[in-house]
């Protein structure tokens, strides 16, 4: 969920460390650190974030450098238990992305053999079991205390009188960049474009050394090699260009986001072919990925006559189902510890995998068989929102594939369809929603997932709790929770569910609840029964969908815009969820 960033090289190390850390406060932003290393380790940290005013820039000499910024899991956002940490002595750093699990006992006997901690966090035992065994080699050191963590760390430390970084991996994620005559290493990419596009994506129990020379990578305690990748994102696209957010930013990208990821999936014949004549298939996610999951349920039921099952992935790991056949795996990160390990499982019941993300060379893409790769380009808001509508490409590709492109000319024209969708004017339901204290997302089929993933931005950007229901669940209990003060936002696009859904929205208007109907433009008994109609173009229900769930993200977006809410960086929330 951190975000970690380390330089060696010839410049000074700590603008391309802070720089570096602004371009992954997505994965975090409760606090930061910087340390240095020149004749001796120097540390700034602070609570708070690292692209405030004012907080922005610290003072560290030397070309060597290590930064962290913060989603807290042990002990609150605080100066004190911001990164780096540093031992005893004051002579190692250390900053670390993940979960340390058997911190608490570590500590307790380091404690007891006379260390003194600083913190709350889990990170601390670290720094004071490197101290304890340090033989002038941080390397060998670091490989030495690797067998007693539990848990799950990407790791850089520094040491006084040794001019390198040393790194560790072990379930959370570490990149190193390759520049001129300089290393760069990082959590993802975000940082390392503007530097270099050669990367190299570590595997876990890999050690590295990185120095002005050169680098080397140990597993095992033994010399490996890792492939160098060449990145194809452009720094511009990690940019506001203009935007006042990354986030309306990201939804006006994706009329060409999906149709770039719809020519993706034409270049995975072998993701394809791993699902074709298959007449079962389960799909593991988690949060906007599982309700992207949702969707390729319906759209392979209804079009394939496929039984697909769709698992949350953070219950599949201690719950697991009956496992056969192909399993499919959708991580906008290719990092999500929770998908990671449903994968795993399945692999370890002989199930063949896919993966569908947005990363290449991310942990996911290595360790599936096949892999689709969305072009959405790097997703710089919290909520996910391009990165969706490219999954959805992404299923309604898979759809089309699998059914001889029943559908290929729908979808074709769906990228145009999006821009349409951007200018409608939606001013009067954002007024309702934003005086609401509770709104209700309802849709049938395919618009059940569509409603799940509209409520779910609405709560995360907006603060307004909001849930979505398929429509005829209503009546089973929430019906309790409608009055004039909870607007419910309906779908209502033709097709078979079309008149109960009408049915519905007369139930729902009966128990004086105020309603926002999308429809089809010129939806005329739709504009009778709805105090806000809001049409779209006309579109087949498959590829409707899509139009769907980038107005609900408008309305999210325009909502918490008008409530003055930070939208790129919510509250509590992060970006990749390297952690259970």
């Amino acid at each position: 969920m951190c975000g970690i960033v380390g330089y060696i090289g010839r410049r000074p190390a700590e603008a391309i460390v802070t720089e570096g850390l602004k371009r992954l406060e997505y994965r975090g932003y409760d606090s930061f650190g910087v340390a240095t290393l020149d004749t001796m380790i120097t540390i700034a940290k602070k609570s708070g974030r690292i692209s405030d005013a004012g907080r922005s820039r610290v003072s560290l000499k030397g070309s060597i450098g290590i930064g962290h910024t913060r989603w807290a899991t042990h002990g609150e956002p605080s100066d004190r238990n911001a990164h780096p940490h540093l031992d005893c002595a004051e002579r190692i750093a250390v900053v670390h992305n993940g979960i340390i699990e058997n911190y608490a006992e570590l500590r307790r006997e380091l404690i007891d053999r006379g260390h003194s901690f600083r913190s709350e966090t889990d990170t601390e035992v670290i720094a004071h079991l490197l101290e304890e065994r340090y033989n002038g080699d941080l390397l060998t050191t670091l490989e030495e205390i690797l067998p007693l963590l539990t848990g799950s760390f990407a790791i850089l430390l520094l040491a006084e009188g040794e001019d390198r970084i040393v790194a560790a991996r072990m379930a959370s994620p570490l990149v190193i960049g390759i520049g001129d005559r300089e290393l760069l290493t990082a959590s993802d990419v975000t940082p390392l474009v503007e530097h270099t596009r050669r990367v190299i994506y570590l595997e876990d129990g890999d050690c590295v050394e990185l120095t002005r020379s050169g680098y080397r990578i140990r597993n095992g305690g033994m010399p490996v090699e890792r492939e160098i990748t060449e990145v194809d994102w452009d720094i511009e696209d990690a940019r506001l260009g203009g935007f006042p957010h990354y986030m309306q930013k990201e939804i006006f990208e994706q009329p060409q986001v999906f149709y770039n990821t719809l020519q993706a999936v034409r270049e995975s014949p072998d993701a394809l072919d791993l699902l074709r004549g298959r007449d079962r298939l389960t799909i593991v996610a988690c949060g906007s990925s599982y309700h992207a999951g949702l969707l390729y349920k319906y759209l392979l039921e209804m079009s394939c006559g496929m039984a697909v099952r769709v698992e949350q992935g953070s219950e599949f790991k201690y719950y697991p189902p009956p496992l056969s056949g192909t399993v499919i795996g959708i991580s906008q990160s290719g990092e999500t510890a929770d998908t990671l390990a449903a994968l795993k499982m399945a692999q370890s019941r002989g199930c063949r995998t896919v993966a569908v993300t947005n990363v290449v060379g991310s942990t996911i893409t290595r360790m599936t068989d096949a892999t689709i790769h969305l072009r959405a380009g790097p997703e710089m808001s919290v909520a996910a929102t391009k990165s969706f509508i490219a999954q959805l490409a992404a299923g309604l590709g898979i759809t089309d594939a699998l059914t001889d492109d029943s559908h290929a000319e729908e979808n074709r024209r769906v990228n145009v369809s999006i821009e349409e969708i951007l200018t409608i004017p939606i001013t009067e339901a954002v007024e309702l929603c934003r005086s609401a204290s509770s709104l209700f997302y309802i849709g049938r089929g395919l618009f059940y997932p569509a409603a799940l993933e509209g409520a779910l931005k609405m709560k995360e950007i907006s603060y307004i709790h909001a849930e979505g229901y398929a429509a005829g669940e209503l009546k089973h209990g929430p019906f309790a929770l409608l009055s004039g003060e909870t607007p419910v936002i309906a779908i209502a696009i033709p097709g078979a569910a079309y008149p109960v859904m009408l049915s519905n929205i007369k139930e729902i208007k009966a128990r004086g609840a105020p309603v926002i109907a999308v429809g089809i433009a010129g939806d005329i008994e739709l504009v009778e029964l709805a105090d806000i109609f809001i049409g779209l173009p006309k579109t087949p229900e498959l590829t409707a969908v899509a139009t769907v769930s980038v107005l609900l993200q408008r309305l999210a977006y325009e909502t918490a815009d008008a409530l003055g809410r930070d939208i790129d960086k919510p509250r509590n929330l992060a970006k990749s969820v390297t952690v259970e």
